[in-house]
């Protein structure tokens, strides 16, 4: 089953009616340790889960066979702000792969700071 239409959206005005969303601000996600400490706690992600992108990807892939997953991050523009370039890139193909294979639709909401 695919969910891969609409996953993701952009900007300062990303969908700012999102019921049920989990908001994560990005001002706390400037380096993937604390992206995933983030994740871990807000969706009560196992604690066990390792360090990498794959594991990430292998809990968030069973937090979305639970039922679908709305996810709002404000301040996107901070995202991982502390990490080499690539991690950015590695975020969103964990996310855009789980978007067309998980069970349960997933979306992500980059709401960025207006100017």
């Amino acid at each position: 089953m695919s969910h891969t239409d609409d996953w993701l959206s952009v900007g300062a005005d990303a969908n700012r009616d999102a019921p049920g969303a989990v908001a994560l601000p990005g001002a706390a996600l400037r380096t993937r340790s604390a992206l995933f400490a983030a994740l871990t706690d807000a969706l009560d992600l196992p604690g066990y889960r390792g360090d990498t992108w794959d594991a990430l990807a292998d809990v968030l892939a069973d937090r979305l066979d639970a039922g679908p997953l709305t996810l709002l991050i404000t301040d996107a523009e901070q995202v991982l702000a502390d990490e080499p370039a690539d991690q950015h890139a590695l975020l969103l193909a964990v996310l855009r792969n789980l978007a067309g294979s998980a069970g349960h639709p997933l979306r992500v909401l980059l709401r960025d700071t207006p100017d």
